[in-house]
């Protein structure tokens, strides 16, 4: 296993890794890498020119952690030339992001639509289709009736997003694929009758996704709500935690590398992140850095000693990070986002939002730091 560090405070971040090694054991091994170096995926363009024409359908949630993905999905496989259309659920608030920027796609000639995806007659009213993303279900249930159309249409790849959430808490990392899971996993569920029905399927479990477009912000906004306003910064666990960032493009573009891949992509699972590791620690310094501010202090604590209402802490407060190795071996596939790179733009997003001035209270803030002996 390869992964990568991000550039910035790369000494601390090599005693990060150090102390990772201790965790995961003598079978894992790291690294460092420069970013964007020595990378050999083939580009959109080669894939365009070589890949079958796929009528793809796409099947997108309503927002959340995944809201993102089907914009870039949809507008990566319309640039390679393939018929796209997307089925919005149809509670999505298309005033909000990123919704409101399907005029792009309609303007690349993707066909957006709403309709319920467990009602069999939305899919009447659709036609039928070569491939199938599926962005929406959490359960056996919830992707019946789309996975029993796809068998019906004879579909040459099910792509379905998952998520890493659902592997069982362990001490192994990065986490492959071939850890065990929670069985009692809705995205399990899914996987499960999708191989039931015999379908040339593929998994992607994601992990903590980003992008200029989400309508999910916790994890990076988290961060430059404090930074920006010189705030003490609360830290579940001892900071040295290591995370994956991914952008949303990246996924999208993991998944549109299966109907490139064809059967080397089928009935398998993929970890679906950037090979590109940062500690908890220092992305707040990249934050502040990219904010053009000082670092704020950084405040630890044992979230099982501090009493909360609710979770503040938008990481957990240990190592959890997965693998992509299987899918840059098996589909060919390559990150091409560098996150401190990104969150330039992440921020500038951020600041047009008006975030940097806008009123804000932190009273899960101030609970926690009134319980931090060293704090106060």
């Amino acid at each position: 296993v390869a992964m990568r560090l991000t550039n910035s405070r790369r000494g601390s971040l090599e005693a990060s890794l150090s102390g990772a090694r201790s965790h995961v054991g003598a079978n894992s091994m790291f690294s460092v890498a420069s970013p964007l170096m020595g990378r050999l995926a083939r580009s959109r363009a080669s894939l365009a020119a070589h890949a079958d024409r796929f009528k793809v359908l796409i099947l997108q949630n309503k927002g959340g952690g995944h809201g993102e993905i089907g914009y870039h999905l949809a507008s990566q496989l319309a640039t390679d030339g393939h018929s796209v259309t997307l089925l919005g659920d149809p509670s999505t608030k298309k005033d909000k992001l990123p919704f409101s920027r399907y005029g792009d796609l309609m303007g690349k000639g993707v066909t957006i639509k709403y309709g319920d995806a467990c009602d069999p007659g939305t899919f009447q009213e659709l036609g039928d289709f070569d491939a199938v993303f599926d962005n929406i279900s959490k359960n056996k249930d919830s992707c019946k009736v789309a996975a029993d159309k796809a068998k019906e249409w004879g579909v040459k790849h099910y792509g379905y997003v998952s998520s890493a959430g659902m592997y069982k808490p362990g001490v192994i990392f990065p986490m492959a694929e071939s850890l065990p899971v929670k069985e009692s996993a809705g995205q399990k569920e899914v996987e499960d009758y999708l191989n039931s029905l015999g379908l040339p399927w593929s998994s992607f479990r994601p992990q903590y996704i980003y992008g200029p477009l989400t309508n999910k912000r916790d994890y990076l906004d988290y961060f430059f709500d404090r930074v920006v306003r010189g705030r003490p910064v609360p830290v579940a666990g001892n900071g040295q935690q290591l995370v994956t960032l991914t952008h949303a493009a990246d996924v999208a573009s993991m998944l549109g590398s299966v109907l490139d891949a064809g059967e080397r992509a089928h009935m398998k699972v993929f970890n679906c992140a950037t090979d590109q590791l940062i500690t908890v620690d220092d992305l707040i310094h990249v934050c502040a850095k990219i904010a053009g501010v000082p670092t704020p202090r950084i405040v630890h604590y044992n979230p099982n000693e501090v009493k909360l209402e609710k979770k503040a802490f938008p990481f957990r407060d240990s190592n959890f990070f997965v693998a992509p190795d299987r899918a840059k071996a098996e589909l060919g596939w390559s990150c091409q986002h560098d996150l401190e790179k990104e969150l330039k733009a992440y921020f500038e997003g951020y600041r047009a939002l008006g975030k940097t001035e806008k009123d804000m209270s932190f009273p899960i803030d101030d609970a926690i730091l009134g319980q931090v002996p060293q704090y106060v």
